[in-house]
């Protein structure tokens, strides 16, 4: 049982910039505010923070545009340099228009322009990439946190999606470490003694979504949460790509 669950947003991180330490910055930033991290917390960090630690941000200055993207920008009424940029990042182009380009990103994601961010990146014509590899960007701040504090924690690395067939958006997992993204319920019993068969939950993507309620996604400056008082199964194998629909079984796509 899960009695109480806490949602604690990581407060005063400074503007994140490549080289940083973020595992260490959030450390010092949860002791500050009088949450020191503990063993059995779940961190879940924005890709922003992530990615801009890692120095993937481009300078739209910087890109020139293939005659296929200006076309498309053209289509979109979007900026040409930026739809090269989300092209780059594809694997290749799933739905378009009505200004909206939805693409297969190189990580088998399936999001709007290929998750390529604009908001809270500094600089006019900066945008953010996706962490190279999100499960790897999460054990490294899950070993960083182990090497400062001590405490084994789960990661995870979340982004905004929009989902089919429903408005509005979520935070999703793209990236975990130290924590199985499903949990299996198939073969319990429910209340009245019917076996599950079909429940398996995305709960890396629950508590990114939870998260999000204090993280925000405007002008809030809290990148990290910590989730405290949820039992998750641990694994140290789990990735959050387990947690992708195979495309022949998806009937959306």
């Amino acid at each position: 049982m899960n009695d109480i669950v806490q949602i604690i947003g990581v407060r005063g991180l400074p503007v994140i910039k490549a080289g940083d330490n973020l595992a260490e910055l959030i450390c010092q930033a949860a002791e500050k505010q009088g949450t020191p991290i503990q063993d059995g917390d779940i961190i879940v960090v924005s890709h922003i923070v992530v990615s801009r630690a890692e120095g993937r941000v481009v300078d739209l200055n910087n890109v020139e545009p293939s005659p296929f993207a200006a076309q498309l920008a053209k289509e979109l009424n979007k900026d040409p340099r930026l739809v090269e940029v989300i092209l780059r990042e594809s694997r290749g182009i799933i739905r378009m228009g009505d200004g909206k380009l939805i693409t297969k990103t190189k990580h088998g994601l399936i999001c709007a322009n290929s998750g390529v961010d604009k908001s809270n990146v500094p600089g006019q014509n900066n945008v953010a990439l996706l962490p190279k590899n999100p499960d790897d960007s999460a054990q490294k701040i899950r070993e960083e946190i182990k090497r400062i504090t001590g405490r084994d924690v789960a990661v995870i690395i979340s982004d905004t999606h929009g989902r089919p067939l429903r408005e509005g958006e979520i935070n999703i997992a793209i990236g975990v470490a130290g924590i199985k993204p499903i949990r299996d319920r198939r073969g319990e019993k429910d209340l009245f003694g019917y076996t599950l068969r079909v429940k398996r939950t995305a709960i890396a993507d629950e508590l990114a979504s939870a998260a999000e309620l204090v993280m925000g996604q405007a002008n809030e400056g809290i990148p990290a949460a910590i989730i405290r008082g949820y039992r998750y199964p641990r694994s140290e194998e789990a990735r959050a790509t387990e947690l992708i629909r195979p495309r022949e079984k998806d009937l959306f796509i």
